[in-house]
């Protein structure tokens, strides 16, 4: 089922840049390449179905990982973007694959932030997790206890993190949940033939680097940074060292 999509848009003319944020997120996290990109590429940060924004949020069972893409295509079809930059963060790199599953024609390169291919034991963690979320008592609660394990560089971005993962309703981030961690894309890397860019965070405990390196090594000439002092959104951990790499690719990219 197709549903409307929304976006936070920046820039008026060049590409088409599409960005997709993590489970706990709102597209709110790359309000700082939206800025840093807005006078080379239409920019359009996507406000993936059931993170909280906007309301009402749609029934559990529409939160797929199949509905995220319809997200992302309608955001596209909306701006007349036939093709498109992808950046995606955790649960946007899942996206990406989706889309590579999808619409492959579609996609001018793919930059994935803090991703993975396959999460180990992804059936025991997602368990973890919706214990944890029942457990807290209020998305609030389980917010602060979630965002001390994302790698923040310390004294940074809590409030935001914590702002952005409490708006969500249970039953949404439970669903998202399920459609975030148990995908398994490990047999199509090698397929993917537009450029890709991995990046993560050294202090990725969520998504460590090595997953990073997993997915980079499986994609024929895919580029991998580890960006210093950055957690989980290594985008918005460390917003000028990202902007600046993923600039001089998206220019590579484009060329």
């Amino acid at each position: 089922m197709m549903m409307p999509a929304t976006a936070r848009v920046a820039g008026g003319t060049g590409p088409a840049a599409i960005f997709v944020h993590g489970v706990g997120s709102t597209a709110a996290i790359w309000d700082d390449q939206l800025h840093a990109l807005r006078a080379e590429y239409r920019c359009f940060a996507v406000e993936l179905r059931g993170n909280g924004v906007p309301k009402p949020e749609p029934p559990p069972q529409l939160i797929t990982r199949e509905g995220y893409a319809d997200d992302v295509l309608c955001v596209a079809d909306a701006a007349a973007a036939a093709r498109f930059h992808f950046v995606g963060c955790s649960l946007g790199g899942v996206v990406a694959f989706e889309l590579c599953k999808r619409a492959p024609e579609r996609l001018l390169s793919l930059t994935l932030v803090g991703s993975f291919a396959q999460y180990p034991d992804s059936a025991q963690y997602v368990r973890t997790i919706v214990e944890s979320v029942r457990q807290a008592g209020s998305m609030e609660q389980f917010a602060r206890e979630r965002a001390a394990r994302l790698g923040m560089p310390p004294g940074k971005r809590t409030d935001e993190t914590v702002a952005q993962m409490a708006c969500k309703s249970v039953d949404s981030y439970i669903a998202a949940t399920y459609a975030t961690w148990t995908g398994d894309y490990r047999g199509m890397l090698s397929s993917i033939a537009c450029p890709v860019l991995v990046v993560c965070g050294e202090r990725d405990a969520i998504a460590p680097p090595s997953m990073s390196e997993a997915i980079a090594s499986a994609i024929p000439g895919a580029r991998l940074h580890v960006l210093e002092g950055a957690g989980h959104v290594a985008n918005a951990d460390a917003p000028e060292a990202f902007n600046a790499i993923l600039r001089a690719f998206l220019s590579r990219a484009g060329a």
